[in-house]
């Protein structure tokens, strides 16, 4: 089957988009070979020659798992590599060792069919699980499993190896391994029927920039191998037996998109300033220092955000103070005279606790939970050694400080008293420090809007956290399926306290910035700006596209659609009022980018 056959009709099928880009090629079926796992009774003098089996097994297989972190280190780089420290950490669980053990010696079972017991026993419970990202941990436990037993079975696994030409990889779910081993001259698109935007496997395959969408039902059903196949990975959408003009036209829109973004990227020299001559600021947020190399692209003017919290998710350890302080110190070295502001551990809610730092009790509503700021200020050493790692970086450069999930004035003043103690043991120390690091509150909690007069007199700077606003004053949950629809950044009540958090901090005669994802929506960073915001911060992607539209946007405009906005009272007259402006004053701006495409 293919483009050419005119007897075939396309096939449309939706799935998640987790990796940018458009490929196409012949599909291939990636269909994994279960293991028919042997199940026999032992002898008692045979019970230790099966743990002799087992503990060569768990050799063997850690031995794979470091060649291939190390293959994989050389060809990406060392936070890719650090996802198989889950897989090795899998092999050391006593728990899992011990009960296939007890397994052995009570039943005088063969180890293989031992470990395979006790091993789907923990899939079963981690996949019955609510938390999405751990029901996304599945597939290490998983991969683990298949390993030790095709070596205690002596059975290899080459479906890769049936790989002859480009091709586009369809399959039920890949484990990281599996992805480690992808060859870039020969995958040039994924399709999977399971995974999530945050599993091992998407984060690789965007890694090597491989465009992928996820949660395509019955994929490996519905296509069959050879079939030519089309990844939108812009869309989630996959396109089964495209025809030629289908295959022209998104080329087109491949080289489209390209083209265009060169013309955002070239549109970076001078101020950032409204067509009518007001000054604005675009910012960064970024993950880890990895990231630099992006915002240097985007030409950012500042880090409006840097999660912290990556730095503890990606390691097996508690970060010490001096791995902190290093990771922080290139960021503000890199940034030289340009701010970086550092948001302080901000665990919990979706960002699940890593081993290191979880607790046994499990919250049946962790986002109004024991997270963020709460966790720091019960446990102060762990946030001593931030604050110290922090201080000691920002003599490098222009660092400031930001708390998150701040719900009133005594957290505020609480942490700014942690913050202190710091910098008397940094200075007992004879270790130096900017003393005048700016220090700011994150709004992102409905109670800290309704202080944010009195929060003001005890920080430097606000950052509005929208995500989380958004989900706290509408009681929805933004990760659960049944009311993410909800969740709508227009309701009148989001707007109104924003308004409120500007004009708080004006009176308080402190800058206010917005680091939520609705600043990297052009209609959006419009209104935001004419609400009175003047900086906002936004992932580097999308900080070329912004600059190039409010440039030029006039500032008059946007505050008549602020205006006309705050006094709406649905949400569906604020999305027509932003229709509206989009049409009229943002698409022939657009289109200026696109005519000077063909000039």
């Amino acid at each position: 089957m293919n483009a050419n056959d005119p007897t075939e009709q396309e096939l449309l099928l939706k799935g998640v988009k987790v990796s940018p880009g458009v490929a196409h090629g012949p599909a291939f079926i990636m269909s994994e070979v279960e293991l028919d796992v042997p199940n026999y009774q032992i002898r008692e003098d045979q019970v230790q020659y099966e743990i002799f089996r087992f503990e060569q097994a768990l050799l063997q297989t850690r031995q794979q798992i470091t060649e291939l972190q190390e293959e994989v280190r050389e060809k990406l780089s060392e936070e890719e590599a650090l996802i198989f420290d889950a897989h090795l950490l899998v092999l050391e669980d006593r728990a899992l060792i011990d009960e296939t053990m007890g397994l052995l010696r009570n039943e005088h079972l063969n180890v293989e069919s031992c470990f395979q017991r006790v091993a789907q026993r923990y899939i079963d419970f981690f996949t019955n699980l609510d938390d999405a990202y751990l029901k996304e941990r599945v597939s290490d436990i998983r991969d683990v499993t298949r390993r030790v037993l095709r070596n205690m079975s002596g059975v290899t696994d080459s479906s890769f190896d049936e790989l002859k030409e480009p091709c586009v990889l369809v399959a039920s779910d890949i484990t990281p391994s599996d992805a480690a081993q992808i060859d870039l001259d020969k995958v040039k698109g994924i399709v999977l029927e399971h995974g999530g935007t945050t599993g091992h496997a998407v984060i690789v395959a965007r890694s090597m920039g491989i465009p992928a969408i996820v949660d395509v039902q019955t994929a490996t059903q519905r296509i069959h191998a050879g079939e030519i196949v089309l990844v939108d990975g812009y869309t989630g959408t996959l396109i089964v037996h495209p025809t030629k003009d289908t295959l022209f036209q998104y080329d087109e829109i491949q080289l489209h998109k390209d083209s265009i973004r060169q013309i955002y990227l070239h549109d970076s020299k001078g101020e950032n300033v409204t067509a009518d001559g007001v000054k604005f600021c675009l910012d960064a947020n970024i993950e880890t220092s990895d990231d630099l190399g992006r915002v240097e692209e985007a030409v950012a003017e500042g880090i409006g955000l840097f999660r912290s919290e990556a730095l503890y998710l990606r390691s097996d350890h508690m970060p010490t103070e001096e791995e902190q302080y290093q990771e922080y110190s290139i960021v503000l070295k890199n940034m030289g005279e340009r701010a970086v502001t550092i948001r302080t551990l901000d665990l919990g809610g979706d960002k699940v606790f890593p081993e290191t730092m979880r607790s046994d009790h499990v919250e049946e509503n962790p986002f109004m939970g024991f997270r963020a700021i709460r966790f720091c200020l019960k446990h102060k050493d762990i946030f001593k050694v931030q604050l110290r790692a922090l201080l000691r970086a920002s003599v490098h450069g222009k660092l400031e400080i930001l708390y998150p999930m701040i719900s009133g004035v005594s957290e505020l003043r609480q942490a700014n008293a942690v913050l202190e103690e710091a910098k008397e043991e940094l200075r007992e120390r004879g270790v130096l420090f900017d003393e005048n690091a700016k220090v700011g509150a994150m709004i992102e909690i409905p109670s800290a809007a309704q202080v944010a007069r009195e929060l003001a007199r005890f920080c430097d700077f606000f950052s509005i956290g929208t995500n989380d606003l958004t989900q706290y004053l509408m009681a929805v949950d933004r990760v659960n399926e049944e009311v993410a629809h909800l969740y709508r950044s227009s309701h009148p009540s989001v707007l109104r306290t924003i308004k409120q958090i500007i004009d708080a901090g004006n009176e308080g005669e402190i800058p206010v910035s917005l680091c939520g994802e609705m600043a990297g929506v052009p209609a959006y960073a419009a209104l935001l700006l004419g609400l009175g915001l003047r900086e906002l911060s936004i992932s580097s992607y999308n900080l070329p596209e912004i600059r190039f539209i409010l440039r030029r946007l006039k500032m008059e405009d946007m505050e008549q659609l602020a205006k006309a906005a705050l006094g709406s009272w649905e949400t569906s007259q604020i999305d027509a009022l932003l229709e509206d402006f989009k049409k009229e004053k943002i698409s022939p701006v657009l289109n200026t980018a696109i005519n000077g495409i063909h000039e």
